[in-house]
């Protein structure tokens, strides 16, 4: 198994009539709401605490990409990735990851990605995300049907300006480029491995499958709904005649809260779910869902955007709803241990993307919940899968000797001696 520790980096100060005064958390949210000054402080907790996750023994920490929201606060998430490769030394770098159809033109995420892989010494996990419709189409004006057009795209050049060992021409229909020849290139070889987050695309299922890459679910309404879509996954790697069904070919993101009791949990951690259920995900319907967004054969498929609200919203939920229903998995170190196994299991998943910092959950509550998961449930997770342990496709393979960071030579006193010519 592989557990990243991930954090979206939501907003902490929302105010409690933040639903009843704000039509979305998305898009259109209210400027005043953010405050630099404050903001000063919560960046630098976060990455603190994706720093302390590396320390604990997760096998990696994750970043990803979102814009004008106050869900996740991280529009460029390389420059955060990029923080962490220096102050971390063996957890993966887990970009999850750069939306490339935003970028123009998009051999910026091969260059970038490069770069974090060379800084890190090849710790480098790579995300192709579309991207939602409140970034890609609101946010940042991509016609919702060429969407996934301009991804595909922007994914080969991407691939060819990593693989391709000399300068070439590439005539799109989008990006038209005379030279691609980028330096750096990335240290691990044919390229950084990739992982797809995918909302319920069922498109996404071949496009993984095609190209060797991790399909991973990311979803607020938890494993128990997930499971009739990674159903359709793993079927659709059986009909496809896929080599193998390696767990490692999906991963799953879940919300997790680690107590020492079931009671304690509640109590620790009830009020930081509800904030993030009601005011973070509070988004507006219309913008979740571009017409255009999603194609004919997902919604024929009834898969919905997992920021699409669902009937009646999340307001009314409570505790004992979120936990029953698998939204949050949440209590003692035990019961925690046996809905993951569950979960696992259950949905056939080797990766794990650890949402355990949840809205605006302070640090202390969220480094004791992260320590318990890893002394008390992780290590006993990890083995679920025996017959895969050697598949390592899907990680990053970084170099056996890595530099440390830091570590410049004491300064001189004069100046350094110069060989005489001969």
């Amino acid at each position: 198994m592989k557990f990243t520790w991930f954090n979206l980096m939501p907003w902490p100060y929302l105010p409690d009539d933040f639903r009843e005064k704000n039509r979305s958390v998305w898009v259109n949210i209210d400027q005043r709401l953010f405050d630099p000054a404050k903001s000063h402080e919560v960046y630098n907790t976060y990455m603190d605490l994706l720093e302390y996750a590396a320390d604990l023994g997760f096998d990696g920490i994750g970043v990803n990409e979102h814009h004008q929201n106050g869900y996740g606060i991280m529009p460029s998430p390389n420059i955060i990735a990029a923080g962490l490769a220096r102050r971390t030394s063996d957890a993966a770098i887990v970009v999850l990851g750069n939306s490339i159809a935003l970028y123009n033109p998009p051999v910026r995420v091969a260059e970038e990605f490069a770069m974090l892989d060379c800084i890190s010494g090849g710790r480098l996990v790579a995300g192709f995300p579309v991207g939602t419709s409140m970034d890609t189409n609101y946010c940042y004006g991509q016609i919702p049907s060429l969407t996934r057009e301009k991804y595909a795209e922007a994914h080969d050049l991407i691939i060819k300006a990593w693989t391709t060992r000399e300068p070439f021409a590439f005539n799109g229909r989008y990006n038209k480029l005379r030279y691609v020849n980028i330096w750096p290139r990335p240290i691990q070889q044919p390229h950084p491995p990739v992982h797809i987050p995918g909302g319920g695309s069922v498109e996404t299922y071949d496009f993984c499958i095609d190209n060797t890459y991790s399909y991973s679910y990311l979803s607020f309404s938890g494993y128990l709904r997930a499971q009739a879509l990674m159903n359709g996954y793993w079927k659709r790697v059986e009909e496809r005649g896929a080599p193998d069904k390696s767990p490692y070919r999906a991963g799953f993101a879940q919300t997790i809260c680690v107590a020492e009791t079931d009671e304690e949990a509640e109590r620790l951690f009830s009020e930081h779910v509800s904030y993030f259920y009601n005011r973070c995900l509070h988004v507006y319907p219309g913008f979740a869902d571009a017409p255009g967004y999603r194609t004919i054969k997902t919604i024929q498929s009834g898969a919905l955007s997992q920021y699409a609200p669902q009937r009646g919203g999340y307001a009314n939920l409570t505790w004992k709803d979120l936990t029953e229903g698998g939204h949050v998995i949440a209590g003692s170190p035990e019961t925690v241990r046996q809905r993951m196994e569950e979960l696992i299991k259950g949905l056939h998943v080797g990766n794990i993307f650890c949402l355990m910092h949840v809205g605006n959950m302070p640090a202390d509550k969220c480094m004791y919940s992260t320590k318990l998961f890893a002394e008390k449930v992780m290590p006993k997770l990890r083995g679920i899968f025996p017959e895969y342990a050697d598949d390592d496709r899907f990680w990053c393979k970084p170099l056996g000797s890595r530099v440390t960071p830091g570590s410049l030579p004491p300064a001189p006193t004069k100046a350094p001696l110069v060989p005489a010519a001969e």
